[in-house]
């Protein structure tokens, strides 16, 4: 990344247009096959414009995935705000979370790539998500929404919905088959059971229940 950020809309726009591009080529050839004649080619902008903004090819790879990680969490935590319950949330945090997949496909290919790119931007990227992953559920935990660890809980969730998103939305009915496709492309959805299931062991997981409500079994009367 360059060491100054653009201060004009011309700017601002001109770098945004290169982190799609760099998305995009990224997404559909992968970190060693691009390259910044690509990406600017991709953008239709010159190389000399790619400088402005970042150092070569590791910095916007970089810069891609904090953005990735940025628009995800955003997505995320916009859709579980509208949730009354630590349940509903979840629910609805899920939701956001698998239509930004489909929408951004690139998300899985990039993230997975930075373990050998940039180790650094992959552990970011995860930190990021479970840190305020986390203080929603210690909260969740605190009213006695949930019984379980809320660090361990966040971890587990992120990885519940990271391999489901794999298989349902990202490989969809190319799961069983031999295509692969590039990952740039179209997605699939959720099937409604699916997310159903998924939900119900997540509740049963989180230990959740109404807020307010007592954590010991009361004896029916006689």
């Amino acid at each position: 990344m360059s060491e100054t950020e653009p201060r004009t809309a011309r700017g601002i726009a001109t770098k945004a247009k290169l982190l799609q591009a760099a998305e995009t080529i990224l997404a559909r050839v992968g970190y060693t096959e691009a390259s910044i004649v690509r990406i600017t080619e991709e953008a239709g902008v010159g190389q000399g414009t790619f400088y402005l903004y970042f150092d070569g090819k590791l910095a916007v790879f970089e810069e891609v995935v904090e953005d990735l990680n940025r628009r995800v969490r955003h997505s995320m935590s916009e859709a579980a705000s509208k949730g009354t319950t630590r349940i509903e949330a979840e629910r609805l945090g899920f939701q956001g979370f698998f239509e930004f997949t489909a929408a951004h496909p690139a998300l899985y290919r990039i993230v997975r790539e930075a373990e050998f790119v940039s180790p650094r931007a992959l552990r970011r990227h995860y930190t990021r998500i479970v840190e305020g992953y986390t203080d929603e559920l210690e909260r969740a935990k605190a009213a006695g929404e949930i019984d379980a660890d809320p660090t361990v809980a966040a971890w587990m969730l992120m990885g519940i919905g990271e391999m489901v998103g794999m298989r349902w939305v990202l490989w969809g009915d190319r799961a069983e088959g031999t295509e692969d496709g590039p990952l740039d492309g179209a997605a699939g959805v959720v099937p409604p059971t699916v997310f159903d299931e998924m939900m119900r062991f997540i509740q049963a997981g989180l230990g959740s229940r109404p807020p307010g409500s007592d954590s010991e079994t009361k004896e029916a009367p006689q």
